[in-house]
């Protein structure tokens, strides 16, 4: 089975943009304000919104994606805490549709109702709903509710430390991942998403997280930012800040997905990385569409950059393509084992 662990609903119906819409003009007018939640978006409308994923699945060799909100659209710098609510349920609604009408296709992650400045205790009756009633296997945790100016405590704050302890008890792995970028030195997908993949790992080197919570687990999404290209500095400063070896540090906690989008830095992620700590993911549709010139391929196919990587034995991809994403997310192994034992769709 090939599980791809990161992907955006980012081909959502006309219905969902026109609400945000009438929310956020809300703010200023009232009675531009949606007066339902109701989108009116039927279950045909929903599963028609995905036939290119479905397309790229079946034509690209994968089995599973795990699925999330489109994530520059979760903002969490925009409105108040109040919108955040209503925007990050509306959101988590679709994807559980979308995997109750998809099941052998979609698995659910949700975003969380984060705003700057709040604390992310108030996200957890969100959380909790997502797992338990929603049946998601993990979720995208902002670092940077403000939007591209870091106002918010380091990951490793006690700040955090509500979600995190939430986490470890439903055992949810949380994708750090930031959203839109107001600030207008930082492009979102260009330069904020990998800042903060880079700046969460070094904050992570800083602090001592992990010894609060021994089994939380992180995906750093986007190959783990510059981290690979740079390991030995990391290396490096791990060992000067008389922490353990790197590899002892962090690597049983954080985990890197392959949306790195050329061979030569998919192979730079597979020999600097342990191959324990490498989940398999494409963004599919998500941060760079479109066709490589040089290759005629999808910039955004990862598959085929790594069934090219010479270096990796069958055990190797089994672990990137699958076993890594079964212990990583155990309420999806749970889901799967229990799909495999019944013979049929759960």
């Amino acid at each position: 089975m090939i599980i791809d662990i990161h992907c955006h609903y980012t081909t959502e119906p006309q219905a969902l943009h026109l609400f945000r819409d009438k929310q956020l003009a809300g703010l200023a007018d009232s009675a531009r304000k949606p007066t339902s939640t109701d989108l009116g978006i039927s279950d045909e409308a929903l599963v028609k919104s995905v036939e290119s994923q479905l397309k790229f699945q079946k034509e690209r060799g994968s089995d599973l994606t795990i699925f999330s909100p489109r994530a520059a659209g979760m903002a969490h710098h925009v409105g108040t805490e109040a919108v955040s609510i209503q925007w990050t349920t509306i959101s988590n609604d679709l994807i559980h549709r979308l995997c109750n009408l998809l099941p052998d296709n979609f698995a659910g992650v949700g975003q969380l109702p984060q705003f700057p400045g709040v604390s992310p205790k108030n996200c957890i009756p969100e959380l909790e709903r997502m797992v338990n009633e929603l049946g998601f296997v993990g979720v995208n945790l902002n670092p940077d509710p403000s939007g591209g100016y870091w106002t918010d405590p380091p990951l490793t704050d006690k700040h955090w430390y509500p979600i995190y302890e939430k986490l470890c008890e439903l055992e949810v792995p949380a994708m750090i991942h930031v959203s839109s970028s107001c600030n207008p030195n930082f492009h979102h997908t260009g330069a904020h998403y990998i800042n903060a993949d880079t700046t969460a790992f070094m904050q992570l080197i800083q602090g001592n997280l992990f010894k609060d919570f021994p089994t939380l687990k992180f995906v750093i999404p986007h190959g783990g930012g510059a981290v690979p290209f740079h390991w030995g500095r990391y290396r490096g400063l791990c060992l000067n800040m008389k922490k353990t070896p790197l590899v002892e540090y962090l690597m049983k906690n954080v985990y890197f997905d392959t949306c790195v989008y050329h061979l030569p830095g998919i192979e730079l992620l597979t020999k600097v990385i342990p191959i324990d700590n490498i989940l398999f993911a494409s963004e599919m549709m998500g941060a760079v569409p479109g066709i490589d010139p040089e290759t005629g391929h999808y910039y955004d196919d990862t598959k085929r950059y790594l069934d090219q990587v010479t270096g990796l034995n069958e055990e190797n991809r089994y672990k990137i393509f699958e076993g890594n994403a079964r212990r990583v997310y155990p309420r999806l192994d749970a889901l799967l084992t229990k799909r495999d034992r019944l013979g049929k769709k759960v």
